[in-house]
């Protein structure tokens, strides 16, 4: 049998996670329309491309839409699922930092706050998974 507190305490934990990461990920949606050469900076470090001025704005604009939309609650699989999916293929761009977070091998500089993104990507998995008790403070749509 289930706890009524239980469920209260779950719906809870998983808003304050919901919005919490919705936060995050919309500071790196809007650096793409707020300091476009940055987030042009850092893709080309990474994934190892530039994108067109027009082109990045789409992708923030898009961005800014979906991460609203997971704060919203509102299409929980698709928006979760996204979320989910671009977080952990960023991370795993960022292999080579993960794997040396001192800069002992690589640059000589530590990026130890690099790990920072395996327990959000833990807990991009984590509000997927539970995303059906996700009821605290979201839009139902349909």
């Amino acid at each position: 049998m289930t706890d009524p507190s239980d469920t209260k305490s779950t719906a809870y934990a998983l808003f304050i996670l919901r919005i919490t990461l919705a936060v995050f990920f919309l500071i790196w949606a809007l650096e793409k329309l707020l300091l476009p050469e940055t987030a042009n900076g850092i893709a080309g470090y990474f994934y190892g491309f530039k994108l067109p001025g027009g082109v990045l704005t789409v992708v923030g604009l898009i961005q800014v839409a979906l991460v609203l939309t997971f704060a919203a609650g509102a299409h929980r699989t698709l928006t979760y699922g996204s979320v989910a999916v671009y977080h952990i293929c960023s991370t795993l761009s960022t292999w080579f930092i993960l794997i040396d977070p001192y800069g002992r091998t690589t640059s000589g500089i530590p990026h130890h706050l690099f790990l920072a993104s395996v327990p959000v990507a833990a807990a991009c998995i984590a509000l997927f998974l539970m995303r059906k008790q996700d009821t605290l403070f979201r839009v139902k749509v349909g």
